[in-house]
């Protein structure tokens, strides 16, 4: 694809590398929240987005509001992936929406999601849990989806309105339809559509990212390691770079058997060596307030 024209917006050049560094999962527990505040502070993660139907998002909204420049988005959530530690919708308890397993909780897969929920429905959740966080006093920069369940097409248009509706960039990297096919595996004929949109979004003026990548959550050991490896692997363009820090808490480790690399990613960008790799390799760091800059006014 051509060069992102939102790298010479932002007065980039085509070769330079880009990263915003963004802790998912703000709200799932206590531990992410108080994770994020400290990494905040500490400032060399960029970006974060909260998870509004969870139980600790009314403290992550507080921190919002005592804090007002902090980078944060909507993590829209359609799945709760816990088997014991759950939570639901916040727009209906009607089943026949498609929203709910049989205990009135998200289901537990993306894929659950596509093949049964209405998109009509998932279009006044997701707008619901952005109106609540606004309702809060969130000063929001983007929406962003948790396991990438709103990417469904059934459901892609709408994430793409509520984008243009709140004017939050959406986090949608550019990627081509050979690349969809290849890559992705994703049928030809909806590679096609998601690179027309793509492209449509782009003459929009709308800013895009060009690639995700992330620490994954199965190798606690040398956190450290892991994410210089990753992070200078970056290619030119903007990366959204996920992480998942929470502290280690009992909570935590009640919760998800991906307790140690969530703490260990909490340490890793506390770490200075981190902090230095990344200066030393040149890669530059955004947030995503940068982007919501440059959305044009479509609503």
């Amino acid at each position: 694809m051509l060069t992102n024209p939102t790298l010479r917006k932002l007065g980039f050049s085509p070769d330079d590398r880009v990263v915003i560094i963004h802790t998912d999962d703000i709200g799932m527990c206590q531990a992410s929240v108080e994770a994020f505040g400290e990494l905040w502070e500490y400032g060399l993660i960029s970006s974060g987005a909260v998870m509004v139907p969870c139980p600790w998002f009314l403290e992550a909204a507080a921190f919002s509001r005592a804090n007002p420049d902090a980078d944060l988005g909507v993590h829209l959530t359609l799945t709760c992936e816990y088997e014991t530690y759950k939570w639901g919708p916040i727009s209906t308890r009607d089943p026949q929406t498609g929203l709910m397993d049989d205990k009135g909780f998200f289901p537990r897969t993306s894929g659950e999601v596509g093949n049964n929920a209405d998109p009509d429905a998932v279009f006044l959740e997701l707008d619901l849990q952005i109106q609540r966080a606004l309702a809060e006093g969130m000063n929001l920069t983007h929406i962003d989806t948790h396991m990438g369940t709103v990417a469904h097409p059934k459901f892609i248009q709408g994430y793409i309105q509520l984008a243009a509706k709140y004017g939050l960039p959406p986090m949608v990297p550019r990627i081509s339809m050979n690349a969809l096919v290849d890559d992705q595996g994703i049928d030809e004929s909806t590679a096609q559509l998601v690179s027309g949109m793509i492209n449509t979004l782009e003459d929009m003026g709308i800013p895009l990212i060009d690639q995700i990548a992330s620490l994954q959550l199965d190798d606690p050991a040398d956190r450290v390691a892991q994410a210089k490896k990753a992070l200078g692997s970056l290619e030119p363009g903007i990366t959204h770079f996920i992480i998942h820090p929470a502290k280690d808490t009992p909570e935590l480790r009640y919760i998800t058997e991906s307790w140690d690399c969530r703490s260990a990613d909490y340490r890793t960008f506390l770490d200075d060596e981190v902090r230095t790799f990344i200066q030393n390799q040149g890669i530059q760091i955004i947030g995503y307030r940068a982007l919501k800059e440059l959305m044009p006014k479509l609503a």
